[in-house]
Parts: C-alpha cells; structure tokens; sequence
C-alpha cells in the first residue's frame, strides 16, 4: 500500500534510550478510480497549493470533486471502490519505503558534492578547492565518463528503507526511526514493505 506524506521535521522520543525521529503527516487523498483490480493500482486525488487549469478542472468534473482537490497521483491502494484513502494499513505497518526529493544544492564544487580533500590553505599554493587534473596522458587522450566533477547536487528523488515506531490515526502522522531526505513541508510517497 502506498499513501502521500508531508514531512513535519525532526523530534526525539521520551525514554532511555531516546530515539531521533521523523514525522510524516498523511496527506487526505480520494480514490477516484480503479486502475488495477489485480495490483490494486487506483488513480487518487489529494490538495497541494493553489494550482488549477482546465485539464484540473476537467478532472475535477469527471470524478466530482471539490475545487481544493487539484492533484493526481497513481497509488497501490487498499481500497475496493472509490472514496476515501484508506489508511488503516497502516497501523499493522512495521517497515515502510519512502522517497523524497532530496535538498536542492544547486551548482556545487567537487569539495561539497564528492567530499575532495582539497589542497593546501596557505603558503600560496593556489590549489585550494579545485578538482585538480582530469584527464589522462597521450591515451586514451580524452576524460573517462564517471568521472567526479563539480555539477548539479540535490534535487533528485532518493528512497530510503526505514522503521515505523508508532502511527497516530487521529492526528494522522507516521513516527519514523531515523531521518529521511527532503526539506520540512516537502510532500513524498510512503510505501509499506512489511507488516507486523
């Protein structure tokens, strides 16, 4: 079963030993329809800003839904028909697979995005955070693909394995161990993997 989640931030658990935390808040979602029987793959409508369009409008019309309802995602669900997202699943759930989009870095030199040593500080050396050299001698005569260059970092979907402690069906939030990619307030997709 998978379900939206909106990353809340980071807390602790109270006890000996105390535990880092992630809170993750389930985001309300309507199945709108059916895709798969067999996979249980259903097309779900949920809120996130203020986006709409005709193709949203369309959309909104065809499944009758209200006007906050502007996104669709594809989801393995629990559901038999179409209504509401159910989340009951996830009380029984004990690992979970959750992808973020990891924190945007933009363009960053070798030192930042591979971890490079770097060179000297002082006494004028002049090689400080440079990548130094590339390339190879006569042959191949040319720069090898892979190598470790300065470039884009961040901003990439990352998925990580991790525990479920707790989840509160009330307030609706999953108690992860552990941190997970992404910035507060970032909305990623939670997947169940295993049950008590």
């Amino acid at each position: 079963m998978e379900f939206i989640v909106e990353k809340i931030g980071m807390s602790r658990t109270v006890g000996v030993p105390s535990v880092p935390v992630t809170l993750l808040k389930i985001v309300p979602a309507k199945v709108c329809e059916i895709k798969d029987e067999n996979e249980k793959r259903a097309l779900v409508a949920y809120a996130h800003g203020k986006k709409i369009n005709k193709p949203i409008e369309g959309m909104q019309k065809k499944y009758g839904l209200s006007k906050e309802y502007n996104r669709f995602a594809e989801l393995k669900v629990a559901n038999k028909e179409a209504g509401e997202l159910d989340v009951t699943p996830l009380n029984e759930a004990k690992k979970v697979k959750i992808t973020f989009k990891s924190k945007g870095r933009g363009f960053a030199g070798v030192m930042k995005r591979h971890g490079f040593a770097g060179g000297p500080g002082g006494h004028g050396s002049r090689f400080h955070r440079a990548p130094g050299s590339i390339g190879n001698c006569e042959w191949p005569g040319r720069v090898m693909p892979g190598r470790k260059m300065p470039g884009h970092y961040g901003n990439k979907n990352i998925t990580v394995n991790a525990e479920v402690l707790e989840f509160d069906p009330d307030m609706g939030v999953l108690v992860i161990k552990g941190s997970v990619p992404g910035s507060n307030g970032s909305l990623g997709k939670v997947r169940i993997v295993k049950w008590v």
